[in-house]
């Protein structure tokens, strides 16, 4: 794949005083494709993530950096810029579940599976935050390229073999994120903390998430969850409008609600330490400068290559700005323990 293209930087992208509207451009006019297509299987679906995420990673770096998720900015500092805005998220999410920055220097490292890894930002944030051992899969055999080389460019890593970082060290491994469970099967293989972020919601069988998710923790180990969901309720006309074109760009299997997650939770025996908190107003400007940045033929140019599938990707930042607007599309961070 070429290197990505150099993205044109708005005079403002923050997003202060635009509505959260639907809204158009004369570039996203140009390319606009009516959403809607099904997913014959859920196979076929999961052989589409993997190419989007094979073919756009370099892409997704370029614009959104090495942490591929939301932004968090707390009332006391909207005009962060985004990058620690990212920051902040996990942040949050260390807090939310309770979960120390700083372990006792006698304490074994703490071991973490980063499911749905990315590029690695969030592993290599927690290698060094916590000086743990971070385990990042990913179903992209383009994403763990990428992951290796962001963590240590000056040699080449087997998949699958640890790379040290600062007092941490991480690897990343192609995974199917729902065969974690039988993949991870040895003594050795139990982990503190199962890390999730803006991932699950790409999984056809949630449930089986948390269930492999209870076997592969400790006793007393945290699962991390941080994810997209519709609201509670909504009337056909909402979904249509708001969730529908959501889950169609960003290839998504029907959505959950917050609680459905919780009760998903709760079923395998996992027991709520953190949240769920809603975040939405706090998350919602990503997209606002989401849509900034990806106001560049060249995107859009190389979207259109890759067929429907990478066009209504980008139409899709629109109608998550919507449903955020509207408040049927949400952000919600939670922790969970075994016990």
């Amino acid at each position: 794949m070429s290197a990505a293209p150099e993205t044109q930087k708005p005079t403002n992208i923050t997003g202060e005083g635009k509505s959260s509207e639907q809204e158009t451009t004369p570039l996203s006019k140009q390319y606009d494709t009516p959403l809607g297509l099904a997913h014959t299987t859920m196979q076929e679906l999961k052989d589409r993530i993997k190419l989007h995420y094979d073919l756009a990673s370099d892409y997704y770096l370029n614009l959104w950096g090495e942490h591929i998720h939301h932004g968090y900015w707390p009332p006391s500092s909207p005009d962060l810029p985004k990058e620690e805005a990212q920051i902040n998220l996990i942040r949050l999410l260390l807090e939310i579940s309770q979960i120390h920055t700083s372990p006792a220097p006698t304490s074994p490292p703490v071991k973490i599976l980063d499911v749905g890894c990315g590029i690695g930002g969030t592993s290599r944030f927690l290698a060094r935050e916590l000086a743990a051992h971070v385990t990042g899969i990913t179903i992209s055999s383009k994403q763990v390229q990428s992951a290796k080389k962001l963590s240590d460019s000056s040699k080449q890593y087997p998949d699958g073999e640890y790379i040290p970082l600062g007092p941490g060290k991480v690897r990343f491994i192609e995974l199917d994120a729902e065969t974690l469970g039988s993949y991870f099967t040895g003594p050795d293989d139990k982990f503190d903390i199962v890390w999730i972020s803006e991932a699950l919601s790409h999984f056809p069988k949630k449930d089986l998430f948390f269930r492999n998710a209870f076997d592969v923790l400790k006793p007393g180990g945290k699962l991390v969850l941080a994810d997209w969901f519709k609201d509670e309720g909504l009337t056909q006309e909402q979904f249509d409008a708001d969730i529908k074109p959501i889950e169609d760009g960003m290839l998504l299997p029907p959505m959950c609600t917050v609680n459905g997650y919780v009760q998903f939770a709760k079923e395998v025996g996992l027991e709520v330490v953190g949240g769920p908190k809603d975040i939405s107003q706090e998350v919602k400007k990503t997209w606002d400068i989401s849509w900034s940045l990806i106001q560049n033929p060249s995107l859009w140019a190389f979207a259109f290559s890759q067929g429907r599938d990478g066009i209504a990707f980008l139409q899709a930042f629109r109608a998550m700005r919507r449903g955020y607007a509207n408040g049927s599309f949400q952000y919600a961070v939670m922790g969970f323990a075994k016990p």
